[in-house]
């Protein structure tokens, strides 16, 4: 016979149900928490690199690579054809100003100075004879037309005294007009002789004037060879240092081959080289930032050559700071070329992360996650990207590359 269930016993049996529906749904929240975490990625906070937006200015710029160079260094070239007979000072001395630096071998250069000054003496000998002939070929013409002179004049008396007789009957008219002829071919070789000797003048007046331009193109060279020989004794006009020399003793060098390098160190300059790409936004007095050793130094574009050689263009920076410490002959330095500059503004380090666009997606990081917000950029360089909406200044954003992360809304970050 069935017995009625206590109240107590059935308050129990209540409870028990109501304490496993309970733990059941306690074990699905579990669950439904630990799928969540599974399914939502999240990265260790020390695996990114992080940094702030804050307020201050970008300059847009164009990067070049660049040399820092003196700011005068002289090359000093051969002056002749010959070859190194010794070097007196080494790379990194003082120099003075005429100071010997090398000398060259002047042997063939005498010689050669030895025998123009011995063709010039034979010049000036055959001028000598030349004077002397051109002085005897016109005497002999002169002679010959004084002589022609007397023979008119007497042609001339022949002539009137035919004529005399012919008026008085003792003579004829063929007597005269033989005169008359004889006369006429006289005075014209007289002709001829004046226009001979007015020639033979010119003519001695060219050669003369031929062979004293020779003798003075010869002066020229001796004079030439000569200043260039003195000048095997190499040296420099300015004081500076020796930045290079040629030190092959017996090596041979032509002439204008450089042979030493002397360089005021006092001050320098940058030569830096870009692509032909952006060489139409390059202008003199463009502002520029040379990067030397993490060191910032200021200056401006005083040079841009107009050609381009192997796809690249030359230009040449004035440092503000000339003189820095930090500067070093030949020291690689990275230039920025500026083409724009905002101030006050906000901005951010530039880095992996920045693809270059005007708006991309970024991780900002808020209460233990990265999450991603669209974000518009403005200028940019090497340092900095300006930041026109999306983030305030202070806000923390990831600057690692997270491509494979490009879909994720949300990231844990993990200390």
């Amino acid at each position: 016979m069935d017995r009625p269930i206590s109240s107590a016993t059935h308050t129990r049996r209540q409870r028990r149900r109501w304490l496993l529906a309970a733990a059941t749904l306690a074990l699905v929240v579990v669950g439904l928490l630990a799928f969540r975490s599974v399914l939502q990625p999240s990265i260790g906070r020390d695996q990114l690199l992080l940094t702030t937006a804050e307020i201050g200015d970008v300059e847009a710029s164009l990067t070049a690579s660049g040399l820092i160079i003196p700011g005068r260094e002289a090359v000093i070239t051969s002056p002749i054809q010959s070859s190194i007979r010794r070097v007196a000072l080494q790379v990194g001395e003082k120099v003075s100003a005429g100071q010997t630096i090398l000398e060259l071998d002047k042997e063939v250069t005498s010689t050669a100075l030895a025998k123009l000054q011995d063709e010039q003496q034979q010049n000036r000998n055959k001028n000598g004879q030349l004077q002397l002939s051109l002085e005897k070929a016109l005497n002999d013409l002169q002679s010959q037309e004084k002589v022609q002179q007397v023979k008119v004049r007497s042609l001339q008396s022949a002539l009137r005294d035919e004529q005399y007789l012919l008026k008085v009957g003792g003579g004829t008219a063929e007597s005269v007009r033989q005169g008359e002829l004889n006369l006429r071919i006289a005075q014209l070789e007289l002709q001829r002789l004046h226009e001979q000797i007015r020639n033979q003048r010119a003519a001695n007046a060219a050669d003369v004037r031929e062979l004293g331009f020779t003798m003075q193109i010869q002066d020229r060279s001796i004079a030439e060879l000569a200043g260039k020989l003195a000048q095997a004794n190499i040296s420099t006009q300015q004081p500076g240092v020796l930045t290079w020399v040629n030190e092959g003793i017996g090596s041979t060098v032509n002439q204008g081959d450089p042979l030493a390098r002397v360089a005021d160190l006092s001050s320098f300059r940058v030569r830096a080289t870009i692509s032909d790409t952006y060489a139409d936004a390059l202008h003199l007095g463009d502002a520029v930032v040379v990067r030397v050793n993490s060191t910032d130094l200021r200056g401006t574009i005083t040079t841009v050559s107009p050609a381009v050689e192997k796809g690249v263009v030359t230009f040449y920076a004035k440092l503000t700071e000339d003189h820095s410490p930090v500067l070093r002959s030949n020291l690689r330095a990275d230039v920025f070329v500026v083409t724009k500059a905002q101030h006050h503004v906000i901005r951010v380090k530039n880095g992996p992360f920045y693809q270059g666009g005007k708006e991309q997606p970024v991780f900002v990081v808020h209460e233990g996650k990265a999450q991603q917000r669209t974000v518009r950029f403005g200028v940019s360089n090497f340092d900095y990207v300006q930041i026109i909406s999306g983030l305030q200044p202070g806000d923390e954003i990831v600057l690692s590359e997270l491509k494979q992360y490009a879909d994720t809304p949300s990231l844990i970050l993990k200390n």
